[in-house]
């Protein structure tokens, strides 16, 4: 655990968090600051109340933000998402495919492709590349996944 300490107005205030929230927090700590500051001359003699004020900016800075976003699309998510599994099934065929192996030597036509098989260095590369595009698929369906699970 950590200690931030967030100045708003004329008073500090010492915060735990998580390590690595530091500087999260002391950026929602300067929101507050900024909207403690908006008050000015109108502050209130309890700072409790002037830091409601604070909070209540904010809170309608929030609540017209979610009113300007388009509401989400139930069918359009759906959609995307199976076309993203569609892809993803693609793309792991396409591994699957390629961990196989080249083809041999005889399906092999003379040119570019064929002379790739045969040099070690390019393979060795093309290897690399195909696990790298594994890497990127395996990743591309736990997120997938993971907004599955949360829609």
């Amino acid at each position: 655990m950590s200690t931030v300490t967030l100045t708003i107005g004329p008073k500090s205030y010492s915060i735990a968090c998580a390590d690595g929230e530091e500087a999260h927090i002391e950026a929602l700590g300067a929101m507050i600051a900024e909207k403690y500051a908006q008050i000015g001359a109108a502050r209130a003699p309890l700072e409790a109340q002037n830091l409601l004020f604070a909070g209540l900016f904010l809170a309608d800075e929030l609540a017209e933000a979610r009113k300007a976003m388009p509401a989400a699309d139930p069918a359009a998510a759906a959609e995307e998402i199976a076309a993203l599994k569609a892809r993803i099934a693609q793309l792991e065929a396409e591994l699957a495919a390629a961990r196989k192996g080249p083809p041999p030597a005889s399906a092999t036509a003379p040119g570019p492709q064929g002379d790739l098989f045969g040099d070690p260095e390019a393979s060795a590369l093309l290897a690399e590349r195909l696990e790298a595009l594994a890497a990127r698929a395996e990743t591309s369906a736990a997120a997938l996944e993971a907004a599955v699970a949360n829609a």
